[in-house]
């Protein structure tokens, strides 16, 4: 699966301080060999030159954050 600029996504790298994390694509780099890398920002920092094999697209609950409370609400005032 590749991801674009914009994706949530959650690293799973063990060498890397943001294992685990959720963050954002920022930025695509295809490779001389055909691959592509990312630059994934998190809420600390970011990480560069990420293959996507390290990249997990992030469970829906994750991406819309506090967006999807608002839809919520809007459908409890229907009731």
């Amino acid at each position: 699966m590749s991801f674009e600029k914009g994706d949530t996504v959650v690293l799973h790298e063990k060498h890397s301080e943001y294992d685990g994390q959720t963050g954002e694509i920022t930025q695509t780099a295809e490779t001389m060999f055909g691959d592509v890398n990312y630059t994934v920002s998190f809420e600390d920092g970011q990480e560069a030159g990420v293959p996507e094999d390290s990249l997990e697209a992030a469970p829906d609950a994750e991406v819309g954050g506090e967006d999807d409370e608002d839809a919520d609400e809007g459908d409890e005032a229907d009731e």
